[in-house]
């Protein structure tokens, strides 16, 4: 299921943008002045993803490609391989069956005789 991953980041990066301006206007006693810094950071990561989501998926992308395209290779190689072998045995099929059309032909000889 395709998603729009970065759209997802960007709205959480908002989020945390959100929750930052919304503690700085309510003002915050000093022990929970942490909960700034954890949307600092949630921000940070947000931005982060941002920019590295897009990077990902292509390297991904190409990386399908890649093994895809050598899949195909492996599967043509495959099938010419296969019609090697089927021309071959088609071939000794034929000298199978010269050969015993042409031993009938010996022991047909002999019982005539």
């Amino acid at each position: 299921m395709p998603t729009n991953d970065v759209r997802i980041a960007a709205t959480g990066t908002a989020a945390w943008a959100v929750a930052l301006v919304v503690l700085l206007l309510v003002g915050l006693p000093s022990e929970d002045r942490w909960w700034l810094w954890v949307c600092v950071a949630g921000i940070a990561i947000g931005l982060f993803a941002v920019w590295y989501v897009p990077r990902l998926q292509r390297g991904r992308a190409r990386q399908e490609a890649a093994r895809a395209a050598k899949r195909e290779r492996e599967a043509s190689s495959e099938a010419e391989g296969a019609s090697a072998q089927e021309d071959t045995s088609a071939q000794e099929g034929a000298s199978v069956q010269k050969g015993a059309s042409e031993r009938e032909g010996t022991s047909e000889r002999e019982t005539a005789d």
